[in-house]
């Protein structure tokens, strides 16, 4: 009976062929026309594969013997980064060139497939996904470990609520590496769910444990300094932040370098968080020009207004965006627009309103690749073009990749 009669079962070996990259660390491979999403491999590879889930149309699958190596394949620095292990990186089989191919390709995929470019626009785009300073270990600055039923913290499984006890996570910073939170340590939390741990830009090393939604400070300063786009930051530590130490400064050159704001014009950061793009901005368009943040979350609210109180040109909206945009709570003209939304991207309605805002300029700042394609499809549907685009790899060894892209009205 072949497989595409019976279909494949949960913990069933097979041996198949990989095919190309797919989004969300995977491979796309096919076994007797049924699509098999393979993690650990790389394309070409010939592989044993053992299935880990299965769904109607598709099933998940780990490479668990590889027969047939690709030349990228690298033994993982990390022992717990392995099938039925730790989920927490996705590459670290690949080496750190070939990560950058691998995402590079996903980009190229989600804008093809999902945000209709052709592939001479990519190529007239020279999408290229590029490396922070630092090297691919030893730059998250923001850990959350997981608490098994033994108190022990860790990391979860693949697409489970399974903890991993693990000895040390080798792409947590080397400060967060060196605390005594894991089990090797003697450390045990049976009062806790999660334990967080922070080490800022700006020396602050924190440990702060969670249970039931309640923070319990362990070690540490709870408000923690960073250092960004030329100025200080100070904010809670449970505060958004982005994880990577090169992360902000490297978003806000690629921002300020797409918009070249100048001093007069009005702008708008939208899903501004504490204001790291609004302060940016606020430098350029100078004192007779004026920024409006937009946030919904209280907590980056407040630490906008703790960090932004010198930048009297900057005005701060709470509220979530759609909302602001279509109560029309903030109004044109606006010239420069910075668009950070969630994962799950702006949406139709956050693009038409500011369609209809009429900037000279959109400066879009994405980390999932499919949402940022989708929108910027409704773009092209409303006559705008993607112009400029720029990938990073702000979290080495995972699957995860940010971008920025420049959005222009029609002529």
């Amino acid at each position: 009976m072949t497989g595409v009669d019976r279909g494949l079962e949960e913990a069933e070996r097979v041996e198949l062929t990989v095919g190309a990259v797919a989004p969300g660390g995977h491979c796309v491979a096919r076994v007797d026309g049924q699509v098999v999403f393979v993690r650990h491999a790389l394309p070409g590879e010939r592989v044993v594969v053992e299935v880990t889930e299965v769904h109607r149309g598709f099933v998940r699958a780990d490479a668990v013997t590889v027969l047939q190596a690709a030349p990228e394949r690298v033994e993982p620095p990390c022992p717990y980064a392995k099938p039925g292990r730790c989920g927490g990186c996705d590459l670290q089989h690949v080496t750190p060139e070939a990560q950058l191919d691998w995402k590079t390709a996903v980009v190229r995929e989600q804008l093809t497939r999902l945000g209709g470019l052709a592939g001479v626009e990519l190529d007239a785009l020279g999408v290229r996904v590029e490396a922070l300073p630092g090297g691919s270990l030893g730059w998250r600055s923001r850990v959350r470990y997981a608490v098994d039923g033994a108190g022990r913290a860790g990391l979860l499984k693949h697409r489970s609520h399974e903890v991993v006890p693990i000895d040390r996570c080798r792409i947590a910073h080397p400060a967060i590496q060196e605390l005594p939170v894991l089990a090797p340590s003697g450390a045990r939390w049976p009062d806790a769910d999660a334990v967080e741990t922070v080490a800022s830009t700006g020396g602050d090393v924190t440990v702060t444990a969670l249970a039931d939604g309640v923070a319990r400070p362990v070690s540490g300063p709870q408000r923690v300094r960073e250092r960004a786009a030329g100025r200080p930051w100070t904010l809670p530590a449970s505060s958004f932040w982005q994880v990577h130490p090169a992360a902000a400064d490297t978003l806000v050159e690629a921002v300020l370098t797409q918009l070249e704001p100048a001093p007069g014009e009005t702008a708008w950061d939208l899903y501004g968080g504490a204001g790291l793009f609004a302060a940016a901005l606020a430098g350029r368009v100078g004192g007779t020009g004026r920024v409006t943040l937009v946030e919904a979350a209280e907590a980056g609210v407040t630490a906008a207004r703790e960090n932004l109180r010198d930048l009297p040109r900057v005005g701060i909206v709470p509220g979530r965006v759609e909302t602001v945009l279509a109560r029309r709570r903030v109004t044109g003209p606006v010239d420069v627009v910075v668009l950070d939304p969630p994962r799950s991207g702006a949406g139709s309605g956050v693009v038409r309103a500011l369609a209809a805002a009429g900037p000279r300029a959109v400066s879009y700042v994405a980390c999932d690749p499919a949402a940022f394609a989708r929108d910027v499809r409704t773009f092209a549907g409303l006559g705008w073009r993607l112009a400029a685009l720029r990938g990073f790899d702000l979290f080495p060894m995972t699957q995860h990749v940010e971008l920025v892209g420049l959005l222009l009205p029609p002529d």
